[in-house]
């Protein structure tokens, strides 16, 4: 009889230093992240034994757990995905995706992985199997869930988790606001673009990339401080840095959302991921929130969100 095997990642939001964490960058430099899983979820159902059909398509999601199919030498599977987010939002959707698989075929083989070697081969199939450019904080997020502050080298990943009280976990809940813009984005080609950027050395990218490492070690400290208000100040010099990196990054309805909420009250605002679309995070004054909320609620669609303060976990 089929048995299934149900596992779910939750997604994330990078406060800064995304973009360092992608090869060659990371591993020549070096690269630092603080970014936050949030209770936003890819989930897996593999249905494994009687029931027979190809794992999926070779696009999206489906190419992932294709992938991950052939890496565990699995022919005989149902996998279906749902998720409780946007697709193509900056929230590292995809990687979610990729972490609940990898976790659900372990499963099924019986094999025991700890979140490192998960957000590894997850990294390795959605990149190197897949051919998805990109970098390793969000298979991280997805694997290990909560705050973490995440260094980068060509010797690995360093896994810092921030601790966070249940007053700070509240305020940033209260007070951070995600809005998706509903504009699709196509991160790969951003990425490759400022990769080849660093490695022709143009001053801007090489700036800004080490701005934004710096920015990313103050937020982990501000973050396990419990400062909402310096983490704020340093989101704001984040998307400086972060917009100059390539010209498809911002867009026009980027900039109006951070415009009308700045307006309103909020006192730092980025785009999420690789940007050029997707969703933007705002963060508002104490006694603003709600202002900020009805000032943007007409430009894109508000997404509510709890911490996820564990990572990958199987459902059942």
């Amino acid at each position: 009889m089929a048995s299934t095997i149900v596992t779910r990642a939750p997604t994330r939001i990078d406060f800064g230093g995304g973009w360092t964490d992608v090869p060659p960058y990371a591993n020549e430099v070096g690269g630092f992240v603080c970014n936050l899983a949030i209770a936003r979820y890819a989930t897996i159902s593999l249905s494994h034994g009687d029931e027979t059909e190809p794992v999926g398509a070779e696009t999206g999601d489906r190419a992932i757990i294709t992938a991950a199919a052939r890496r565990f030498r699995v022919h005989d599977a149902r996998v279906s995905v749902t998720s409780d987010f946007p697709i193509g939002a900056g929230l590292g959707g995809s990687s979610a995706v990729g972490v609940a698989t990898v976790a659900a075929f372990a499963a099924l083989r019986g094999q025991t992985m700890n979140p490192t070697a998960i957000a590894e081969l997850s990294r390795e199939i959605e990149i190197g199997d897949v051919g998805i450019p990109g970098g390793r904080q969000d298979h991280y997020a997805a694997a290990y869930g909560g705050a973490l502050a995440l260094r980068f080298s060509a010797g690995g990943v360093d896994v810092r988790p921030i601790s966070l009280s249940g007053k700070v976990r509240s305020e940033i809940e209260r007070r951070c606001i995600i809005i998706h813009t509903g504009q699709s984005r196509i991160s790969g080609e951003t990425i490759t673009a400022v990769m080849d950027a660093y490695a022709q050395k143009v001053p801007r990218v090489l700036n800004s990339l080490m701005r934004m490492r710096e920015i990313a070690e103050e937020m982990a400290d501000a973050l396990s401080r419990g400062n909402f208000d310096k983490l704020a100040t340093l989101v704001t010099e984040q998307w400086m840095h972060q917009r100059a990196l390539h010209p498809a990054i911002p867009t026009p309805l980027i900039d109006e959302i951070i415009a009308r909420a700045e307006g309103a009250g909020a006192i730092a605002a980025k785009a999420l991921g690789a940007s050029g679309g997707g969703c933007v995070l705002l963060m508002a004054r104490n006694d603003r929130v709600e202002s900020v909320r009805k000032a943007v609620e007409s430009l894109g669609e508000i997404l509510p969100f709890t911490i996820a303060q564990d990572g990958v976990e199987r459902c059942t």
